[in-house]
């Protein structure tokens, strides 16, 4: 997200218009699940990927020519056997894939809904749900790339001609929320089936990294890669300095526990890794992340050590509760010691840990890998 929308914004200020590719529906194997996007400009600069690199060339050279009328969807089949006919592509790679694309045109003369609400979750850091019409009969009256958008505030933007089905897109919407997935789901009516994409589209991850020393720099970085919102928070001031982590969200000093209650709200929802070296630190910012409603919580040094700073905390006050989220040593096993590689395996446990994988091997997944 951070980066599609620094090339959105840019190519606002050049008052330019350009082309939004977003993956609505996969059928078998896909590099990208829903939800990815693309962004093409007028020039034939991109950013963002669809694919695992096979589709992007096409989707580049007809992006514009396939807008032209409006917005629309077209699919990609990887199968080894297939044709190609006018709404879909065939490429013969062997993935056994079918991904499903809806070009829209946006335009600096015209408002766009879904652009506003990408902006709006990144700076609020708030959950949305938008709902997109991607499939409808000529003669329904429904056109593709109609949608609602249902905000955290629980404000709701644009509309769907079809006022019978929307109380029940609005209600799957609701669930979409609830449930945590996006999802395609069809309507169906006299004569008509209308097929929307409800998708919930999700703010930057929170990581929230106490202690700053050397080896924090390396785990910003990687984070960053991944377009995490990042914050280092360290008591000691000549460690918290912004210009040693160039690439984090924020930088702050806080010297005690109590200092960063009223900013609890930083950790809701949050990977915490407390890692500043220090016994008295470490044990006030364990503490706080273990009663606060952080979705992980990493502490780095030895078992022992961890055992240590648990032992001296008053259990009473909620600490027992949540320390099912608590994983200590923090990382995978992936057996490097310079700090490079202890980011590495961090970042690693962190990204299974949310999407609920154990962080094994994909040879020796039996299921799907997505």
């Amino acid at each position: 997200m951070v980066s599609l929308l620094e090339a959105i914004e840019n190519q606002e200020r050049a008052g330019e218009e350009f082309v939004l590719a977003t993956v609505v529906k996969v059928e078998g194997s896909a590099y990208r699940r829903p939800g990815a996007r693309m962004l093409i400009s007028s020039m034939g600069q991109s950013e963002g990927t669809v694919s695992g690199g096979c589709l992007e060339q096409d989707v580049i050279r007809k992006a514009f020519w396939l807008t032209s009328d409006g917005p629309t969807v077209r699919s990609y089949s990887t199968d080894e056997e297939g044709e190609a006919s006018d709404s879909s592509y065939h490429f013969a790679l062997g993935c056994d894939g079918k991904v499903h694309l809806l070009f829209e045109r946006v335009t600096p003369d015209i408002q766009s809904d879904l652009v506003d609400i990408l902006k709006r979750v990144r700076a609020d850091m708030q959950q949305a749900v938008v709902a997109t019409v991607i499939g409808a009969p000529d003669d329904s009256g429904v056109t593709i790339g109609e949608r609602l958008i249902l905000a955290h505030s629980g404000e709701l933007k644009g509309g769907l001609r079809d006022d019978v089905i929307r109380p029940s897109v609005l209600a799957d919407m609701k669930s979409v929320i609830a449930n945590g997935r996006s999802r395609v789901q069809k309507y169906r009516g006299p004569n008509r089936s209308i097929e929307v994409f409800i998708e919930l589209v999700s703010p930057p991850q929170k990581l929230v990294v106490f202690g700053a020393g050397h080896d924090a720099q390396p785990l910003v970085k990687f984070a960053k890669m991944l377009g995490w919102h990042v914050t280092v928070i360290d008591g000691r001031a000549t460690f918290a300095v912004p210009s040693r982590f160039p690439l984090a969200d924020e930088v702050r000093v806080i010297e005690s526990h109590d200092s960063l209650l009223s900013t609890e709200e930083l950790l809701d929802n949050a990977a915490v890794v407390i890692m500043t070296h220090s016994l008295e630190q470490d044990k006030n910012w364990l503490s706080l992340a273990l009663r606060s409603r952080a979705s992980y919580v990493g502490q780095l040094g030895p078992r022992y050590r961890t055992e240590r700073l648990l032992s001296g905390m008053d259990e009473s006050n909620g600490s027992e509760v949540t320390r099912e989220k608590l994983h200590y040593p923090v990382g995978l096993d992936l057996g490097g010691d310079t700090p490079e590689s202890v980011a590495m395996a961090i970042v690693s446990e962190i990204s299974a840990v949310l999407r609920g994988r154990s962080g094994g091997m994909l040879m020796h997944r039996s299921g799907a890998i997505h």
